[in-house]
């Protein structure tokens, strides 16, 4: 009949649109379920990578809210010897978390595809141990949760914190700073010298042998941006 054909229009649209609306809800339902999948909570056996980074029932996990000194990052003892701290810190946490059982809750996922996640191992918060041992350094750009606990490190002298060690944020910035310049890095104007028995001395801009200093990253040689930072790889300053 010609006055049927409204009604039926009216049916047929809100027929669409609650189909529309059940689409849209079903799409929404299956990406929160694909971005909770992404983010599985790892659980399983414990493979250290490095310190602050495993491999968790297969999982990559990226410890959250600290940040432990790279392999080749060079630490001072009080008595002077230069040493590894990035292999011990790494060496250390294997020998007390390797093939244990860790359960992680997760929070993100980093630019390197990792789980960023809080871990514990038998009810202990792994990242808590780590930081408060010295071995790692509460990553502040991130979370303070850690900072009582390397506080506590840093005035027991425990770990790292019984010499002088560089933040891993700094190290990684002076070390992309040098691959990427040819000359001093900006900022960076403090030169790191090996003399000929194998010292390493730094020189400050005006100091007597600044200008006639040369660096050569062939053999060793770098720029600083401190001579704080200089001290914490082993460098000390020259005397005039």
């Amino acid at each position: 009949m010609p006055g049927a054909s409204a009604p039926n229009h009216r049916i047929a649209c809100g027929a669409f649109r609650a189909i529309s609306r059940g689409m849209h809800v079903l799409a929404l339902i299956v990406s929160l379920f694909v971005g909770t999948g992404a983010l599985a909570a790892p659980a399983g056996p414990v493979r250290v990578v490095d310190a602050d980074t495993w491999d968790v029932g297969g999982a990559r996990v990226r410890l959250h809210g600290i940040d432990a000194p790279e392999h080749g990052q060079v630490c001072v003892a009080p008595d002077g010897v230069r040493w590894d701290c990035g292999r011990w810190a790494t060496a250390t946490v294997r020998a007390r978390f390797e093939g244990r059982h860790a359960t992680c809750a997760p929070r993100d996922r980093d630019r390197f595809g990792r789980i960023v996640a809080r871990c514990h191992v038998e009810g202990q918060d792994v990242a808590a141990r780590i930081v408060r041992d010295g071995l790692a350094f509460a990553f502040r750009r991130y979370s303070d949760a850690y900072v009582p606990d390397e506080k506590a490190a840093r005035s027991g002298a425990v770990g790292l914190w019984a010499g002088a060690v560089q933040s891993p944020d700094q190290f990684r910035a002076a070390r992309s700073a040098e691959a990427a310049a040819p000359e001093a890095p900006n900022g960076c104007v403090i030169k790191g010298n090996i003399s000929a028995s194998g010292e390493r001395i730094y020189h400050r801009p005006g100091q007597r042998d600044y200008d006639r200093t040369r660096i050569s990253r062939d053999h060793g040689e770098r720029w600083f941006c401190s001579a704080d930072a200089a001290r914490a790889a082993g460098w000390r300053a020259a005397k005039r």
